[in-house]
């Protein structure tokens, strides 16, 4: 495929064609217990704990993020039960989810993976406490957000062969790991990511934000593709993710454009994004 095909938008037949060969891990039991729970009209929080309790993994999934820097009041839990009670139904679904993804990961090259999970949770949890300040934003929809955005990763990896060596090498571009993507596999991994979102059950606004998170037209897309509240998503991301960028070095993550597209529609100025510096220095590193 050449470059001028990779960078337009691929053909319906294109994209049939190109999902049909990329295998979406079907959906755990675990996760639609915990999504059907979470739908009732008065979930359980003691059947939830219930759930989480019996799986190790995300009992200290659950445990950890309710005692990071987005919950802690100071108090740290110390039990499944009390961490369910403190993140609350939505942050529950993201614990649930996120191990049972990292679970159908287990198989792919360790310190890879370790790398790109604990980078997905950093901005996570980054994104949390930036939409936490910023009104009209839900915190947990951020975070949730922000955790799987680039969650197909693992998926193309397990597809393609050859996709671990490029992810390797542009990890940390990702609108260059894109226009590769497209051109190696005919594919990227915000349209997998869409596709996953929507099978495992994610939100429609998450799962919109993950299609089009890469997307250099996202903030000129009409409404009715790309609704204002997961373009907001998007934007609390880009910004988490610059000023992440200084912490970690990846000096590259997120291209000056965005970033500035996302300072605009959110009427984020320097001065805030240079306070957000201070709040994310405090909070999580």
């Amino acid at each position: 495929m050449n470059t001028a095909t990779a960078n337009r938008p691929l053909t319906h037949a294109e994209l049939n064609e190109t999902l049909s060969a990329v295998r979406i891990p079907p959906c755990p039991g675990v996760v639609a217990e915990v999504m059907r729970e979470a739908q009732r009209d008065e979930p359980s929080l003691k059947v939830l704990s219930r759930i989480i309790a019996s799986d190790v993994g995300m009992s200290a999934a659950a445990v950890k993020l309710a005692n990071s820097p987005m919950f802690s009041a100071g108090t740290r839990v110390r039990s499944v039960q009390q961490a369910v009670s403190r993140l609350g139904i939505n942050h529950i679904l993201s614990v649930v989810v996120a191990v049972a993804l990292r679970n159908t990961s287990s198989h792919l090259p360790a310190e890879l993976m370790e790398r790109f999970w604990s980078r997905a949770s950093t901005l996570a949890l980054a994104a949390g406490v930036l939409a936490r300040g910023h009104v009209g934003i839900s915190p947990d929809s951020a975070y949730t957000f922000a955790l799987f955005q680039d969650a197909a990763v693992p998926v193309l990896m397990s597809t393609f062969p050859d996709y671990a060596m490029l992810y390797a090498r542009l990890q940390d571009n990702g609108h260059a790991l894109i226009l590769q993507e497209q051109e190696e596999f005919r594919c990227d991994h915000a349209v997998a990511g869409w596709l996953l979102a929507r099978s495992w059950g994610l939100s429609d606004k998450i799962a919109t934000a993950i299609r089009y998170h890469h997307d250099p037209e996202a903030y000129i897309l009409p409404e009715k593709a790309l609704p204002s509240d997961a373009l907001a998503l998007i934007a609390v991301s880009v910004i988490a993710e610059h000023v992440l960028g200084d912490y970690t070095g990846d000096a590259h993550a997120v291209a000056d454009q965005p970033f500035e597209n996302a300072k605009t529609f959110l009427g984020v100025s320097d001065a805030e994004v240079d306070e957000l510096h201070e709040t994310i220095a405090a909070a999580l590193i």
